[in-house]
């Protein structure tokens, strides 16, 4: 019987190559959908697949990449003929595996579009519900840009089968996914979430990708796929080809094979003959499969924080207890004073941002889920997600976008009952608290063996040791004069048996004077001691004091370069803003922060005129967030975040000032490609373009050459922009520049999208190309300074 979940553990498997690039050789029109054919030309798809299963292929992608309920109305039909033209081609073959391709929907998930996350799992819930009665073999979700998307579709999968789970990103030049993903932190969510094998596909080619093999295969623990493109796209005699043939891509894929690729492939302008050399040249390559990696990690929607050498910092800022004027934001639903403390504890130097709203009066469950999206939008760190109530936990753990540390579960099988099923099903690393229903035991040996149990129970619901940091739990000393020296034994045990630790620091001195005294002292015992992570107060000088110190003294600072930092900080900046100022609003448009924004443009107002408030606070603003995206300093979510901010802070600013509405004059026409329903890029450049005050004509999607040169006509706009995602769809991209600059030789166009670089950009003669939305605004900014 089929298993490909058992198979990818003993051997090297194969997935075909191109689809939309192959089928317009056989006659696909440009611009035409792919997944249409199911319907209209089902022998050519099946011989499409039949010709990969010829050269080699183990594993068939079903031709559905585009189709889901939002696009197609009749979704199951194009499934269920797609299906049908694999397992045609695959003729009964046991050796042969029909993998379900879902691809991204086209749209932004909010808050950075306007697709909800819940919604977005039911469009994938939709697909895989028909493909798991159809008999597909696994789940392939592949060319996911977008960390969160990504989730939505792992849940939808795992959600409404129990069907074997690929998943493949594309990455960019820089190794992250366009809304800022590492390999690292996709492979912890992924991981965490239980898929069977994860890679890369498209964006470039073998070459290109030869270092992000690297870096997966140094993190990963599952088998590791890479579906490269053939190379860059070029245009021959009005053709798109690609500049890497089959033996020169073969011997790429060697090379990934003998480094320990598992699953290899290809994607767009791959060939039968692509697949047919690479399966020649690495069928005798030796097999191995990731070893397992003992690495505890967390993630955000960038980046992964590894709990090994280094100790980890959790700032403990948002937790109501102590806390009056928290207690009383809550309670007012402020998110706004949230966020601030977040960001303050971010750049205070923290590695993990601890979420507690639980105050008995207010709703906590949808409390805590509005915190944890609203947090996401103006910072990347992981969160910590800290509550007494699974229900609480859950919602959170569905919404957070990565692979989130859970604070926690502890010693009663009521507790572990309720909290491991939900770490297994959404993933994450689980604070693990030394006490059960006797209790807190009064001695270190008491609280490891709490602590095995919990490791042990975990265990059975298919959660590894790794994912478990234990918290030996202190106790004030004022009450207990032993505390204090318990827990740092418990420490130690715990560190000799290979488990990692964490502790609340200031618990150790509730009801003392002075508390930061005996705070910082416990924490320098602690580390030294071995803690790997400490729930502290970031503002606390001592404890940052002790922090740096010990990193420099034991060797984990190279070159005492993080000490020197720091202590350089002392000496030259101011302390953060306490948490009741006003930030400026240039900061609070870099950071994203929407109501912050408003209220410091509302008090500029009285000061400035509104042309000095653009010129020389919100313009200066955007262009440093810009700055920074482009050094890659900053990523999409904080660039949309900041033009989201300016919008609502330029609309304050347009009340005093009537006249300045978005001038028609200066006015961008976008439009995505005809064939095309993938519009993020252009919705990316909207925002950003109407936040520097371009008026935009949004044509939409799949827009026609003509309604593109009839929109030029009627609006008499000379700058128009181009965007396009498929590779199929480019000969549409270079038909409209064709149309348009026939119509109108002053008319400019700047293209921009995944498939595209600058040499295919000259060839389909763009008057300017950008590989990011703030290149765009740019050229835009040029174009109309030269008028």
């Amino acid at each position: 019987m089929k298993n490909i979940r058992e198979e990818i553990k003993t051997g090297r498997l194969y997935f075909d190559g191109g689809t939309g690039t192959v089928l317009q050789e056989m006659g696909l029109e440009a611009g035409t959908p792919p997944e249409v054919w199911n319907l209209s030309h089902p022998e050519k798809i099946t011989a499409l697949h039949r010709a990969y299963v010829e050269a080699g292929s183990r594993i068939l992608k079903t031709n559905t990449f585009g189709v889901n309920k939002e696009k197609y109305e009749n979704f199951d039909t194009y499934i269920q003929a797609a299906v049908a033209c694999a397992k045609a081609a695959a003729d009964g073959r046991e050796d042969v595996y029909i993998a379900f391709d879902m691809g991204p929907t086209g749209r932004l998930l909010k808050p950075l579009g306007d697709l909800e996350f819940e919604d977005a799992v039911q469009l994938y819930a939709e697909n895989v519900k028909v493909a798991a009665k159809l008999g597909v073999d696994c789940i392939l979700i592949e060319t996911m840009n977008d960390c969160y998307e990504t989730k939505a579709a792992v849940l939808a999968a795992k959600e409404n089968s129990d069907l074997p789970i690929f998943v493949t990103n594309a990455y960019d030049e820089s190794g992250k996914l366009m809304t800022g993903a590492s390999p690292a932190a996709m492979i912890a969510m992924l991981e965490g979430m239980g898929v069977d094998a994860l890679g890369m596909n498209c964006s470039f080619g073998p070459d290109q990708m030869l270092p992000l093999v690297k870096e997966f295969l140094a993190k990963a623990s599952v088998p590791v796929i890479v579906n490269p493109n053939a190379g860059l796209p070029e245009v021959e005699n009005g053709k798109t080809v690609f500049n890497i043939g089959p033996d020169a891509f073969a011997d790429y894929m060697a090379e990934m094979a003998r480094q320990g690729a598992c699953i290899l492939g290809g994607c767009c302008g791959t060939t039968p003959e692509h697949i047919r050399k690479t399966v020649e040249k690495t069928q005798a390559i030796p097999y191995t499969l990731p070893e397992e990696k003992q690495q505890t990690v967390v993630s955000s929607y960038t980046h992964a924080v590894e709990v090994e050498d280094a100790p980890i910092l959790i700032g403990e800022r948002i937790n109501p207890t102590g806390k009056p004027r928290l207690k009383e934001a809550l309670r007012e639903g402020n998110y706004g004073y949230i966020l601030r403390e977040g960001q303050r504890q971010a750049e205070a130097g923290v590695h993990i941002l601890d979420v507690n709203v639980g105050l008995p009066e207010i709703e906590e469950e949808a409390v805590m889920k509005q915190a944890v999206i609203s947090l996401q939008t103006v910072t990347d760190l992981p969160l910590q997600l800290d509550s007494s109530d699974a229900k609480v936990l859950e919602s959170a753990m569905r919404v957070y976008n990565g692979k989130a540390l859970i604070n926690s579960v502890n010693g009663e099988a009521s507790s572990m009952q309720a909290i491991f099923p939900l770490v297994k099903q959404y993933g994450g690393a689980v604070i693990a608290l030394t006490m059960d229903k006797e209790g807190i035991p009064e001695t270190a040996e008491g609280r490891v063996a709490i602590a095995l149990r919990i490791i042990e129970t975990a265990e059975t619901f298919g959660i590894q040791k790794k994912d478990i940091i234990v918290d030996p739990l202190c106790l004030t000393i004022s009450s207990d004069s032993n505390s204090a020296k318990v827990t740092l034994e418990t420490v130690r045990l715990l560190k000799e048996l290979g488990i990692k630790t964490s502790l609340g620091v200031s618990n150790i001195s509730f009801g003392l004077p002075k508390r930061e005294k005996i705070n910082t002292t416990f924490f320098a015992e602690a580390l030294k001691d071995g803690l790997n992570c400490a729930i502290m107060n970031p503002f606390s000088q001592g404890m940052m004091d002790v922090y740096y110190a010990h990193c420099a003294l034991c060797g984990i600072d190279d070159a005492c370069l993080n000490y020197i930092r720091y202590a350089d900080a002392q000496e030259t900046q101011p302390s953060a803003p306490a948490i009741g100022e006003a930030i400026t609003l240039k900061k609070a448009i870099i950071s994203g922060m929407r109501e912050d924004a408003v209220r410091a443009a509302i008090a500029l107002l009285k000061e400035k005129t509104p042309i000095a408030v653009i010129d020389e606070d919100v313009i200066p603003a955007l262009n440093e967030i810009g700055v920074a995206f482009e050094e890659k300093r900053a990523y999409l979510p904080q660039l949309l975040m900041s033009a989201e901010a300016a919008s609502a802070a330029f609309e304050e600013i347009k009340r005093k000032l009537p006249t300045m509405e978005s001038d028609d004059k200066q006015a961008v026409v976008l439009a995505t490609v005809k064939g095309d329903i993938h519009d993020i890029g252009k919705n990316i450049v909207k925002v950003l373009l109407e936040s520097y005050g371009f008026h935009v004509y949004d044509l939409g999607k799949d827009v026609s050459p003509d309604a593109l040169c009839d929109c030029v006509q009627k609006t008499g706009c000379k700058l128009v922009g181009l965007s396009a995602l498929m590779t199929t769809t480019v000969p549409a991209m270079e038909e409209s520049i064709q149309r348009l600059h026939a119509m109108d030789a002053s008319v400019r166009v700047m293209v921009g999208g995944a498939v595209l670089n600058q040499e295919y950009a000259d060839m389909i003669h763009a008057d300017f190309y950008t590989p990011d939305a703030m290149g765009a605004v740019r050229y835009t900014k040029q174009f109309y300074d030269n008028i």
